[in-house]
């Protein structure tokens, strides 16, 4: 029994003892030793940013959670827009935090989880954005038929800018102002849209001309390489673009939201080029066309005119026998006009004989009513006077005594009543020392209530009239003062 209490002490012994910073550093050292670079699919979940920067949040899954971290100098790099719930791959290495015995992910790098992932989250933008009427087809921009000046938007290397100026020269040559940008990773987005709004703020009779066109353009490739055409920033400026804007993104099956915010999409960057100007060659064939048209048109138009001007020329009378006919009636009033004048003449001496032998008859009548008229004033003189001389006869004769009595009885009526007007008339009032009170419009005021300082009044006395003005009673004292 002893020699196994000593045995079990030994063993007790044996057993390694360590410090808690050791354990928490050989932690650290087997994890980010065994897990120095790893990739894990999780969703997004309790995502926090702080104003230091730097990006917390956590990875889940149904079987587990896992906290991770982006610091700052990362999260200033990052391509896609987190937000929780969803799926991501995040790139980094497993780290422990000894302190709070935990352990995390610190992240160098995250993308989205596969194309589902995106393909989910461009398709609520694109609900979002469409839902604001971002794809309105009102409000989509016309084309000008010719422009003078092409902007375009695409990186200065690959194919695509080649064949966006291979294919302008070929069918109608335009000068073309190119804006270098990134068209995918980091930092494209901000650059497609700096690009957008530089061509935008161009003067139209600046140094560097605006362009009537602009073309954003990138080649084909996977879904992570468009998505900066697929950036909500990017779609709205866009959508924003006082110049009509082309989108030739990826290839022909290939759609990013900027094609729905656009004013055109096209399948290609040589399609851009070809819907940005018309094909020389087929201009000039239509321009033909329609001159031929036109000549034909005209060719016609003459032709009608000569068939209406020959038909009316058929319709014509023939003019020389028109004139001659007209030349032998001439004749013929002439002959006739020959003889009928001295006929004439001889008409209207008779009537003039006539009318002298009526003017003596009218002039016989007229002596006549002139003596008549004479001896009817004479008539009509004697009647008045006889007229006159019958009513003098039969007037009354009235006593001149009657006449001055009833004189004098209406010159004592007279003043009786002149003596009550008198009685009665203000200025008898006036003698009696009282004034009568007028304003500038001729108004009797018998009130003192409402007259303020500095209006003017009439006084009218018994043998003349004053004007006066209201003052103030200091006013008043004042003068009398001063007298």
């Amino acid at each position: 029994m002893f020699i196994d209490e000593q045995f079990s002490d030994r063993m007790t012994d044996n057993i390694p003892e360590f410090s808690v910073g050791d354990i928490s550093t050989a932690i650290k050292r087997v994890l980010e030793g065994n897990f120095s670079r790893i990739k894990i699919r999780g969703e997004i979940t309790e995502l926090k940013q702080y104003p230091s920067g730097h990006i917390y949040f956590s990875l889940k899954d149904e079987n587990g959670k896992l906290t991770a971290i982006i610091w700052r100098i990362k999260a200033t790099k990052l391509t896609i827009k987190l937000e929780n719930g969803i799926e991501v791959i995040a790139t980094g290495k497993i780290s422990s935090y000894g302190e709070r015995s935990s352990y995390q992910l610190i992240i160098d790098q995250i993308d989205y989880a596969g194309e589902g992932a995106l393909l989910a989250r461009i398709e609520k933008l694109r609900k979002k954005l469409e839902g604001e009427g971002l794809f309105v087809q009102e409000n989509k921009l016309s084309f000008p038929l010719l422009p003078n000046v092409i902007g375009v938007i695409t990186s200065p290397k690959g194919a695509v800018l080649h064949d966006i100026r291979t294919t302008i020269q070929r069918r109608f040559p335009r000068d073309i102002l190119v804006w270098p940008v990134a068209v995918q990773g980091e930092g494209a987005s901000e650059q497609i849209v700096q690009a957008i709004i530089g061509f935008n703020s161009l003067s139209v009779h600046g140094k560097i001309p605006r362009p009537d066109i602009l073309i954003v353009a990138r080649g084909g490739g996977s879904l992570e390489d468009l998505m900066a055409f697929n950036d909500e920033i990017v779609v709205r400026t866009a959508a924003a673009s006082k110049i009509p804007l082309i989108s030739a993104v990826g290839h022909e099956t290939d759609t990013t939201l900027i094609d729905f915010a656009s004013d055109r999409r096209a399948p290609t960057p040589t399609a851009a080029a070809e819907m940005a100007v018309p094909s020389q060659i087929d201009l000039v064939a239509r321009i033909m066309q329609l001159v031929t048209r036109s000549n034909k048109a005209f060719m016609q138009i003459v032709q009608s005119y000569q068939l209406r001007l020959n038909k009316a020329i058929s319709k014509l009378p023939d003019i020389p026998t028109l004139l001659a006919q007209n030349r032998m009636r001439l004749d013929d009033r002439s002959y006739r006009l020959d003889l009928a004048l001295p006929a004439l003449v001889m008409k209207r001496k008779h009537q003039l004989s006539s009318i002298q032998f009526a003017n003596q008859y009218v002039f016989g009548l007229f002596d006549r009513l002139k003596r008549q008229l004479v001896f009817d004033e004479k008539q009509y003189e004697i009647a008045w006077q006889h007229y006159i001389r019958q009513q003098k006869n039969n007037l009354p004769i009235i006593p001149v005594s009657m006449v001055n009595a009833v004189l004098r009885q209406k010159q004592l009526e007279l003043e009786n009543i002149m003596a009550k007007l008198e009685a009665l008339s203000p200025k008898a009032v006036l003698a009696r020392g009282y004034v009568l009170v007028q304003n500038k419009k001729g108004q009797a005021v018998t009130k003192s209530k409402g007259l303020k300082v500095g209006f003017d009044l009439i006084l009218t006395f018994h043998d003349g009239q004053r004007d006066v003005r209201v003052l103030k009673k200091q006013d008043i004292r004042q003068k009398n003062l001063d007298i």
